[in-house]
């Protein structure tokens, strides 16, 4: 039987790493990018992923994970940059409390997942890794307009939420990846 959170855990363990290695070279650099230039990111990284998808080509040698793994921790930037969006982007953010801010973000995005998944019943298991980078480009749609509207939505969820189903779906298809090849 396939253990999710284990799953889920292995591949954030993955990203984590990389996040702290970047944090380590480059410190917390992307604390200089507005939501709307995160939202892009992650855009171009999907894009690529369609891109390779359909084409069957890839002349970057960076394989389409590498893309999910990018959008994850995006994903999770954009999440802590809407925290820390009162204080000023020149503000020292140490790596501890970078780090404090990823674990506090990928914890509540697994929670998330944990209460979707039992009520859809692990439904992306049966799901192209396709469709799931479409679904992540409809996310990606969706903020951009809310982001186009000042962050004002009538009946949808906010851009919270949005990332965090982007991290969430990146993550079934780095499982799918990962562990069904």
């Amino acid at each position: 039987m396939r253990n999710t959170s284990l799953e889920y855990d292995n591949i954030i363990k993955t990203c984590r790493n990389l996040f702290e290695n970047k944090l380590s070279d480059y410190g917390a650099s992307w604390r200089i990018l507005r939501l709307s230039s995160l939202t892009d990111q992650i855009f171009i990284k999907a894009n690529r992923i369609r891109s390779i998808q359909e084409s069957g080509v890839s002349l970057v040698d960076e394989g389409i994970l590498s893309e999910f793994i990018g959008m994850i921790n995006y994903g999770i930037i954009a999440l802590i940059q809407i925290e820390l969006s009162s204080e000023p982007v020149d503000k020292e953010l140490t790596k501890e409390r970078a780090l404090e801010l990823y674990d506090k973000y990928v914890a509540q995005t697994k929670s998330l997942m944990e209460r979707k998944n039992h009520d859809y019943s692990e439904a992306w298991r049966q799901m192209r890794v396709s469709s799931i980078t479409d679904l992540i480009l409809m996310k990606i749609l969706r903020l951009k307009q809310i982001e186009d509207n000042h962050g004002k939505t009538l009946v949808s969820e906010g851009v919270e939420a949005n990332y965090a189903d982007i991290v969430n779906y990146s993550v079934f298809a780095s499982i799918k990846l990962t562990f069904d090849n």
